[in-house]
């Protein structure tokens, strides 16, 4: 991962966990898959910072974990949305949208004057 998508990715990765787990309960290997996927390989998080996030979002209260058994058969964290989750959630898509307009007006100043 470039150096630009590891700085994005730590301050965004608990937002994007709570939006892919709030499609449906998911263990961490299809959180990372589908990830990677909704964000057309964008977005490639490895173990060493899925896993920690997931704990500290599951400390927060907001995903909630049980074991059960995988698609493969063996056992695995599936780990849900709380409501205290949603909440953090739908408040932190509501603050990145109004960061990139923000960010869309800085980037667009001067083009009206060209």
């Amino acid at each position: 991962m470039t150096e630009s998508k590891q700085e994005l990715l730590r301050g965004t990765l608990d937002m994007l966990i709570l939006k892919v787990v709030a499609l449906g309960p998911s263990h961490g290997y299809a959180i990372a898959q589908r990830l990677q996927q909704i964000s057309k390989e964008f977005f490639q998080v490895h173990q060493g910072s899925l896993y920690p996030a997931l704990h500290r979002l599951e400390d927060k209260d907001w995903l909630q974990a049980e074991w059960k058994e995988s698609e493969t058969g063996r056992q695995a964290k599936f780990y849900a949305l709380t409501s205290k989750g949603r909440s953090r959630m739908e408040a932190e898509v509501v603050n990145w949208g109004r960061l990139c307009d923000a960010v869309g007006l800085i980037l667009r100043a001067g083009e009206e004057a060209q």
